[in-house]
């Protein structure tokens, strides 16, 4: 999966696009200028091949929004979410699943078939990839949250992509900028940060995205690698003991946390051979073409098995043909009414917890495994 640099495609990467081995584009803020802009550019894509190439894009609400304006319903953050559940359990559910519904119809009728969200990182309160892009601390208020998100993008005809498995929130590091390393025990971890995905939960994912952290005391390998590099969280403990069946992104290939992988080859087939259904490599148009020129992985059945199945085969109903008609969808207008009404001065807010007192938590369990 690669991106586009503006907001029509060139003939380079018309070209670039039609290569076998790509299978998807990537969405930025940058790509878009409109509603009418964004459904042309969609529109060109996917006429571009048969079946038509996976589009998608990080649109998570709150910070992680890439689309914000003329067509598009400002999102909150997740961890609104998990304030409000502090206040009224029902109500934040019902206002969880208006959020995934709104989310997913708005892209859907603009043209793009994947968000990659909901984030299910527990919020620890000291990671800055994270923040409040997390729903809550508790882990069974996370699983529900994000399950209530998942049935909304699901009445869209969305699927959803839980992201970061194992977990990214307990370690401070950006994995954009660096290295994260995660020293807890595999128990812990169990317990904790995978307890969203061993939820009900985690077999209405259609798919999971690793972190890029690594995390030594946990992963029994020789040399422990980023989660999306390791044979031990994607084949044996996602695939075999949580029995995901989904698909595997790998998070974006050119991250400061890929480069423990070598060159954009060397962790094309790091990530591929640990089990990576599909390689984003963004932001690196050089690189992508570096890949494609270099890189010939075997074709593997169950893998585009997977990746066929993740895009609805249907068209789109009447009501998601396009931004006009979901205006008039009454479930739609009334889901956007909701969200409006989500509170969103508690964003800086740490549901439940205090930041201080998730931070002496997070001391606590370094001084217990030494």
């Amino acid at each position: 999966m690669i991106d586009v640099a503006g907001t029509a495609l060139t003939d380079e990467e018309r070209e670039r696009l039609l290569d076998p081995l790509v299978g998807g584009v990537i969405l930025f803020a940058r790509n878009y200028t409109g509603s009418e802009q964004l459904r042309a550019l969609t529109a060109d894509i996917r006429a571009l091949r048969d079946p038509a190439l996976i589009i998608a894009v990080d649109h998570e609400g709150g910070r992680v929004q890439r689309f914000r304006s003329d067509g598009f319903t400002r999102l909150p953050s997740m961890r609104c979410l998990g304030a409000s559940w502090e206040q009224d359990h029902a109500a934040a559910l019902d206002a969880a699943r208006a959020a995934g519904f709104v989310l997913a119809a708005e892209l859907r009728a603009h043209g793009v078939d994947l968000s990659f969200a909901p984030v299910l990182d527990l919020d620890y309160g000291t990671c800055r990839a994270i923040g409040n892009r997390a729903f809550h601390r508790d882990p069974q208020v996370v699983a529900a949250l994000a399950q209530a998100v998942v049935a909304g993008m699901a009445q869209a005809g969305m699927g959803a992509v839980g992201k970061h498995f194992p977990g990214h929130g307990f370690v401070e590091a950006d994995s954009h900028h660096e290295v994260p390393v995660d020293a807890r025990d595999f128990d812990t971890l169990w317990n904790e940060d995978i307890a969203p995905y061993r939820h009900r939960l985690g077999r209405q994912l259609a798919g999971v995205m690793p972190a890029h952290v690594i995390y030594p005391n946990a992963d029994p390998s020789a040399e422990p690698q980023p989660a999306g590099f390791s044979p031990f969280w994607l084949k044996d403990v996602l695939r075999t003991r949580l029995g995901f069946q989904g698909v595997v992104f790998s998070d974006d290939l050119n991250m400061e946390g890929a480069r423990v992988a070598g060159d954009i080859v060397g962790r094309a087939k790091a990530a591929y051979e640990a089990g990576c259904d599909m390689l984003l490599v963004c932001n690196r148009p050089d690189l992508a073409a570096e890949l494609l020129d270099r890189w010939a992985p075997l074709p593997d059945a169950e893998n585009l098995a997977r990746l066929a199945a993740i895009v609805p085969a249907t068209a789109c109903p009447a009501w998601l043909a396009d931004p006009f008609a979901l205006e008039l969808h009454p479930a739609y207008v009334q889901a956007r009414q909701a969200v409006a009404a989500i509170p969103d001065d508690v964003a800086g807010a740490v549901p439940a917890m205090t930041a201080a007192t998730i931070g002496e938590q997070r001391t606590e369990i370094l001084r217990k495994q030494g």
